[in-house]
C-alpha cells in the first residue's frame, strides 16, 4: 500500500483535486488543499499547474511531514477525504451516425477492420486508418463496421467529426474529449478542466471498456494523439481522405467501386428493369460516378433519362463535384439560390430560420427547400439529438456551390447574403443570452425592433446558445474576414451566458481572442473592450493558462477605469483577486477585494450598475472570507461569511446563501469543530433543496458524513 506521506502519493492528491475544479465542489476542494499545503509548510506556496510544479509543492509537503507525525496525521485524514474516484463511465447505446442500407462490396476493408478488431491483445493500441477520397465511402465504411451485430463492443459506440478540413476548420482536442465523454455519459462537472488531464481522464474512463470509437476527417498524427488509448477492448477508427504518418496504425483503402459493383449499387437504389432500361446511359453514368458511391447514389435517377446532361467545364474531373452539377441543374431558382448562398461559409449547423434570414424566403418555405436539397445529397442531415432540422454541407459539395455563387451571384450579393446570416446569428445570440441571463450588466439588451424569439425560459434560452454555438463561433470569425468587427464583438459579448453556465471554453476561446484583439484595435478603453477582456480573462482561468489569464483580466480592469466605468472596473479587480484564490495567492487575492471594494464605494447615483452595489458588496464580503480561510485567520473569515450570508439569505439569493453557508462549515471543519459545521450543512442542504446543485450537494453530504462519523 502507497505510504499516504511519500512524494508520489501526495502528487496524486494534488493532481486529483486540480483536475476536479470544473463544479464549486472541486473548487472549494482546491482552496481548501491550498490552505493547508500553506499551514504545513509554513509559508504560501503558489498553486501548481504543471506535472513538474505539483512533485515540487509535495516534496515540500513531504519535508515537513517527515519531521512532524501530527502534521502527518492531520495530511493523512485530509488526503482521505479528498480522494475522489471518477464516476465510471456507463455502458451506453451507439452514438454512431445512422448507417446506410444498401452497403456494397467492400468485403475485404470489412475484414481487416473485424481482424484488427478482434486480434489478441498484446499492449498495442487497436487502430485503423480507412483512408479514401470523398464521396468514397470511408465514413460510411467506419459507421457500417460499428454498426455491425457484434459482441466486441458491448460498451457501446461513439463517435466524433473532428472537422479536418484543415488547421482552420478543425474542432480543437478538448472540445472533442468533452463530446466523447457526454456519449459516456459523464457529467461535464466530472471533467478536467485542463487539457492534458482531460486526456489523462479520457484514457482512465475507457480503460476497462470495451468499446468502438471511431474519429472522422482527421488530417495529421498531432491532431489524433490526444484521443488514442492503448486499452485492451478498445479499437479506435481514424477516418481520412488521404493516409497521413506518424500513426502506427492498420491502413484500409477505401478506393473507387468496380463496375459491377457500382451497377449492383444502382440496382439496390432503383430496380433491375431500371438499370436494364438504361444500357444506353449507363455506361456513361459509370465513367461520370467514377466509382463513387456519393455520385453513383446522388445520380441514379439520371438512369431514366435518354441522354445525360452536358455538364459544364471543370467537373467532370471530381466525381462529387460532378454529381453535385447535375443535380444543381435540375434545381428551381428558389432551391438553388438557397444552396449557393448558405455555402459562403462552412457553417456546423445551420437551420431553416437562418437560411431564410440569409435568402429572404419564409421559414417554413426555406424548411420544404432544405429538404429538398438533402433528398437530393446536396446537404447532409444534421444526427444526434440536437442535429434535428440542422444541415451541412459534403466539403467538395460546398465547394461547388461556393463557386456557383460567386459565378451566378457575383461578389456584392454574396457579400449581402453573408451579411444577412451574420445578422441573423447575432440577433439570435443577443435575444438568447439576455433571455439566459436578464438580469446581468454583462449581456446588453438586444437592439429595439431586433428582439428575436421568445423562449419558455432561461433554461430553452440557454439551449438555444448552446445549439448554435459551433456557427455562433464560425460567425464571429467570419465578421473579422468580411471587416465587420462591430458584429464581431456583439456576437462575443453575447457568448458570456455559455462561459458561465455551460462551460464550453476551448470552443469558445478562438472566438473570443478575435473579440479581444479587434476591440483594442478599435475601442481599447470602452465598455466593450473591459467586458471582453473579462470575458477571455474568465475562458482562460478555467482552462488553467492562469498568467495569460492575469492579464486579460489586468487588461479589462484598465479598460473598465478609462471608461469611468466603475462598477465593470470593481468587477475586473474582484476577478483577478478570484484567480488569485485559484493560485493560492490569498493575501493577494484579499488586497483586491479591498480594492474592489473601494471602487464600488465611489459610485454614486450617476454611475451605471448602482443598483447592483449592494449585490456585489455582499460577494466581495464572501470573497474576502474565503481568502482569509486560506491565510487561516478563520475567525475574522467567518465575520465577512456572516455578513454576507445575511444578505443573501434576506435577498432571496438562495443560491449563494448555500454557498456562504458552505464556507462557513468548512472554517469549522478546518478546526475540526463537527458540533458547530453540523447545522451549517444541513442549513445548505436545505437551501438547495430542489434545485439542480448535483455535485454541490454532494460535497455537502459528504462534509455532513464528516460530522456525523465517530
Amino acid at each position: 500500500m502507497l505510504d499516504p506521506t511519500s512524494v508520489a502519493a501526495i502528487s496524486a492528491v494534488l493532481g486529483a483535486v486540480g483536475s476536479g475544479m470544473a463544479n464549486e465542489a472541486g473548487k472549494w476542494a482546491w482552496e481548501s488543499t491550498g490552505g493547508v499545503v500553506r499551514r504545513i509548510v509554513g509559508r504560501e506556496v503558489p498553486a501548481p499547474v504543471a506535472p513538474d510544479e505539483r512533485e515540487e509543492v509535495a516534496r515540500m509537503v513531504h519535508d515537513r511531514l517527515r519531521t512532524d507525525p501530527q502534521l502527518a496525521a492531520s495530511w493523512t485524514a485530509f488526503a482521505t477525504r479528498m480522494r475522489r474516484e471518477p464516476a465510471p463511465a456507463r455502458a451506453v447505446r451507439s452514438d454512431l451516425p445512422a448507417s446506410i442500407r444498401f452497403f456494397t462490396d467492400r468485403k475485404e476493408a470489412m475484414k481487416q477492420l473485424q481482424k484488427e478488431a478482434s486480434r489478441r491483445a498484446d499492449g498495442r493500441p487497436r487502430l485503423a486508418l480507412v483512408h479514401g477520397p470523398d464521396g468514397m465511402g470511408s465514413s460510411t465504411l467506419a459507421v457500417h463496421f460499428g454498426a455491425q451485430p457484434t459482441r466486441l463492443f458491448p460498451d457501446g459506440q461513439i463517435y466524433a467529426d473532428l472537422g479536418g478540413r484543415g488547421i482552420g476548420g478543425a474542432r480543437d482536442a478538448g472540445t472533442v474529449l468533452r463530446a466523447l465523454l457526454r456519449q459516456l455519459r459523464v457529467p461535464d462537472e466530472e471533467m478536467p478542466t485542463g487539457i492534458g488531464e482531460l486526456g489523462e481522464f479520457f484514457r482512465h474512463c475507457v480503460a476497462d471498456l470495451r468499446l468502438l470509437i471511431v474519429l472522422d476527417h482527421a488530417y495529421s498524427a498531432s491532431q489524433v494523439r490526444p484521443f488514442l488509448t492503448s486499452a485492451p477492448g478498445v479499437f479506435t477508427i481514424l477516418v481520412a481522405r488521404a493516409p497521413f504518418p506518424g500513426i502506427d496504425a492498420v491502413r484500409v483503402p477505401v478506393g473507387p467501386l468496380t463496375d459491377r459493383d457500382a451497377v449492383r449499387l444502382l440496382t439496390d437504389i432503383t430496380d433491375k428493369s431500371t438499370v436494364a432500361a438504361a444500357r444506353a446511359t449507363l455506361p456513361s453514368l459509370l465513367q461520370r460516378c467514377g466509382g463513387s458511391p456519393y455520385a453513383l447514389r446522388a445520380a441514379a435517377h439520371q438512369l431514366s433519362v435518354p441522354t445525360l446532361p452536358p455538364r459544364r467545364a471543370g467537373t467532370d474531373d471530381d466525381p462529387v463535384r460532378g454529381a453535385a452539377e447535375d443535380n444543381y441543374r435540375l434545381l428551381a431558382p428558389e432551391s438553388a439560390r438557397l444552396y449557393r448562398l448558405m455555402a459562403l461559409r462552412d457553417w456546423p449547423a445551420f437551420d431553416a430560420a437562418t437560411a431564410a434570414r440569409t435568402t429572404g424566403h419564409h421559414p417554413g418555405t426555406t424548411a420544404e427547400l432544405l429538404e429538398d436539397l438533402a433528398d437530393r445529397m446536396l446537404l447532409e442531415r444534421g444526427s444526434g439529438a440536437t442535429g434535428s432540422g440542422r444541415y451541412h454541407y459534403r466539403h467538395a459539395v460546398r465547394a461547388h456551390a461556393e463557386a456557383a455563387a460567386v459565378r451566378d451571384d457575383g461578389i456584392a450579393a454574396c457579400s449581402a447574403a453573408l451579411t444577412r446570416t451574420l445578422n441573423a446569428y447575432a440577433d439570435l445570440a443577443a435575444s438568447a443570452a439576455h433571455q439566459a441571463l436578464p438580469e446581468s450588466w454583462r449581456v446588453p439588451a438586444p437592439a429595439e425592433g431586433r428582439t428575436g424569439q421568445t423562449y419558455e425560459d432561461r433554461g430553452a434560452a440557454l439551449d438555444a446558445l448552446l445549439a448554435e454555438s459551433g456557427n455562433l463561433v464560425e460567425a464571429v470569425r467570419c465578421a473579422e474576414e468580411s471587416g465587420d468587427p462591430e458584429t464581431a464583438v456583439r456576437l462575443c459579448r453575447a457568448l458570456w451566458p455559455l462561459q458561465l453556465k455551460a462551460g464550453h471554453h476551448e470552443m469558445l476561446l478562438p472566438a473570443l481572442r478575435i473579440g479581444a484583439r479587434l476591440i483594442d484595435a478599435r475601442r481599447a478603453t470602452s465598455l466593450d473592450a473591459g467586458a471582453l477582456h473579462a470575458q477571455l480573462a474568465h475562458s482562460l482561468t478555467e482552462l488553467k493558462h492562469w498568467q495569460e489569464a492575469e492579464t486579460e483580466a489586468r487588461a479589462a480592469a484598465r479598460a473598465e477605469a478609462a471608461a469611468g466605468h466603475k462598477r465593470g472596473h470593481a468587477s475586473a479587480v474582484e476577478f483577478l483577486g478570484l484567480l488569485r484564490l485559484r493560485q493560492w495567492r490569498y493575501q493577494e487575492a484579499y488586497d483586491c477585494f479591498e480594492e474592489a471594494g473601494g471602487i464600488l464605494g465611489t459610485m454614486g447615483g450617476q454611475d451605471e450598475g448602482t443598483g447592483d452595489v449592494p449585490r456585489a458588496e455582499a460577494l466581495l464580503e464572501r470573497h474576502r472570507g474565503r481568502a482569509l480561510r486560506g491565510l487561516g485567520r478563520r475567525e475574522e473569515a467567518r465575520r465577512y461569511l456572516e455578513t454576507a450570508q445575511s444578505y443573501f439569505r434576506s435577498s432571496g439569493d438562495t443560491y449563494n446563501t448555500a454557498r456562504t453557508l458552505t464556507d462557513l462549515a468548512e472554517t469549522w471543519l478546518d478546526e475540526d469543530d463537527t458540533d458547530s459545521a453540523r447545522p451549517l450543512v444541513e442549513a445548505a442542504i436545505a437551501t438547495l433543496d430542489g434545485q439542480r446543485a448535483t455535485f454541490h450537494l454532494v460535497h455537502l453530504r459528504r462534509m455532513r458524513e464528516r460530522c456525523v462519523a465517530p
